[in-house]
């Protein structure tokens, strides 16, 4: 039986992005978090799935153990709220830095098809929540619905968004914003 997901951008979505994020004792989780990932999953059966660019990786900014100790620490900050992310994908690649080109950096829907794959998840009852224009892309080339987070995000890449007519299903001005807004579209709820 295929199941629903919720695609989350990890930093300056989950947490506060101090620029390439390889130290756990630094994960800064965004209010909202764990309260709006407990809502998805425990309430509403989501998997909650972690899409993110690491070009820090390739960059030789920070290291593979690194990434993979702070997504261990976010899941750590969620067990306090009996939650928890269910998975991570990353791209560590970077155009620039890397010897060869790759096909999982965002907006290339490839994590999310391979993160589909892995959980039986049905894309067209899942969702893409993300701070960037790529995080936009990303769901809409993989044929999720998309919620932009606008903690971040600068009304000039918005502005682009539209005239490139990849706007995002659904806006939010924060993190359990967006929870609450898939929430009541997936219940059938008016937005």
């Amino acid at each position: 039986m295929s199941v629903k997901a919720v695609f989350f951008d990890r930093d300056d979505t989950l947490n506060y992005d101090p620029g390439y994020l390889g130290d756990p004792s630094k994960v800064e989780l965004y209010n909202g978090v764990p309260e709006g990932i407990s809502i998805l999953k425990n309430d509403l059966n989501f998997k909650i799935i972690v899409i993110s660019n690491q070009s820090g990786i390739a960059r030789n900014l920070i290291t593979e153990p690194e990434v993979n100790s702070v997504n261990n620490r976010i899941n750590e900050l969620l067990s306090n709220y009996s939650t928890k992310i269910d998975a991570f994908y990353f791209c560590p690649h970077h155009p620039e830095f890397s010897e060869k080109p790759c096909n999982c950096r965002k907006p290339s829907p490839e994590m999310v098809f391979k993160a589909a794959s892995d959980y039986n998840i049905d894309l067209k009852s899942s969702y893409f929540v993300g701070d960037k224009i790529s995080d936009v892309e990303c769901g809409n080339n993989a044929g999720v619905k998309t919620v932009l987070v606008t903690t971040t995000i600068k009304e000039s890449e918005r502005l682009l968004l539209q005239n490139q007519g990849k706007t995002p299903n659904f806006v939010a001005d924060n993190f359990l914003d967006a929870c609450n807004i898939i929430a009541k579209d997936s219940t059938g709820g008016n937005v």
